[in-house]
């Protein structure tokens, strides 16, 4: 390598990091297409996660250091993942009337057999119900289109976010009478989910992450995880299908299930009525609470724990 290259490299290098330590916000417009959804940029940082006053899966409170990340401003929503749950309405959308064959390579969901809005609204609403592999998959496709790796978050980098550098028990504070402000939930939703982005954001411009939907983080559940989680990004990488971590409650759970520290366990009741043997890889269709958010790292992964994470086989639902 010449000094010239050298030199270049060395620049790359530390335009990289200074980007990495002043990130900013963004918006994803996805080639081709009248798509795009907003990133919010999320310092990099310490706090302590659980609670000493919440159920026993939140304890012990334990310090916990994170990497910037970029997070999705608003929760997926229908408007976004309906092109890669359905290939004729993505290729509607596409200016050229086609979908590039790496892209249509990605496995699709199969199409649901119920209405998976289940009646509550589509343009705006956040997309609900998917499988955890579901959510990754979609992932995969949004990494086909635009080159940008984008993952479900970590349980740690989920509660690291809704806190916004806050302590209490909501991102706003302690008073339960504010949460109508920043939440749709069981006392002010009537049932459904609404368009994201309707109530006030968290500190870091994050909307929704109290209720609306309920949200997948990449980790599986285990109650007693936080006693032996490590002290930097902690990973409970998932290795079964049941249960993983679900956060932020939904529009049909009580102020307690908002809390920025609470946990949820998925369950295998929320497939109960799916009458396909095995049952559906894609598809919650007693889950209509559950939705997600996405994340993009700083420092992405290389190709190879990239195509690691994506295609991971799904494993069979009995």
């Amino acid at each position: 390598m010449n000094k010239q290259n050298i030199f270049l490299s060395l620049l790359t290098v530390l335009n990289l990091s200074a980007y990495a330590q002043n990130l900013s916000d963004y918006k994803q417009t996805i080639d081709g297409t009248n798509l795009s959804f907003e990133m919010k940029a999320i310092p990099a940082g310490k706090f302590k996660m659980g609670s000493e006053e919440g159920k026993a899966d939140e304890k012990p409170v334990h310090d916990v250091a994170i990497d910037g990340f970029w997070m999705g401003t608003y929760e997926v929503t229908w408007d976004l993942f309906e092109p890669f749950l359905y290939k004729d309405f993505e290729v509607t959308i596409s200016s050229n009337g086609k979908v590039p064959a790496h892209v249509d390579a990605v496995t699709r969901p199969t199409k649901p057999y119920l209405d998976m809005t289940f009646g509550m609204g589509k343009e705006g609403h956040p997309a609900i119900a998917m499988t955890h592999y579901n959510a990754i998959q979609f992932c995969k496709w949004l990494y086909e289109r635009t080159g940008v790796f984008y993952r479900l978050p970590t349980e740690a980098e989920w509660e690291y976010a809704c806190r916004a550098g806050s302590t209490s028990k909501y991102a706003f504070g302690d008073d339960e009478g504010q949460l109508g402000d920043y939440a749709w939930y069981l006392d002010n939703s009537d049932g459904t989910t609404h368009q994201v982005g309707q109530k006030k954001p968290n500190a870091w411009g994050l909307y929704d992450m109290h209720g609306n939907v309920s949200e997948w983080t990449y980790d599986q559940y285990d109650a007693n995880f936080y006693a032996s989680s490590a002290a930097k990004n902690p990973v409970n990488k998932p290795t079964s299908l049941y249960p993983h971590s679900v956060r932020g409650g939904a529009y049909d759970d009580d102020a307690t299930a908002l809390r920025s520290a609470a946990r949820l366990a998925s369950d295998p009741a929320w497939k109960q009525l799916d009458p396909q043997i095995p049952k559906s890889n894609w598809w919650f269709p007693e889950a209509p609470f559950v939705g997600f958010r996405l994340v993009r790292p700083v420092t992405p992964p290389s190709e190879s724990e990239i195509k690691a994470y994506y295609d991971q086989a799904p494993i069979p639902d009995k």
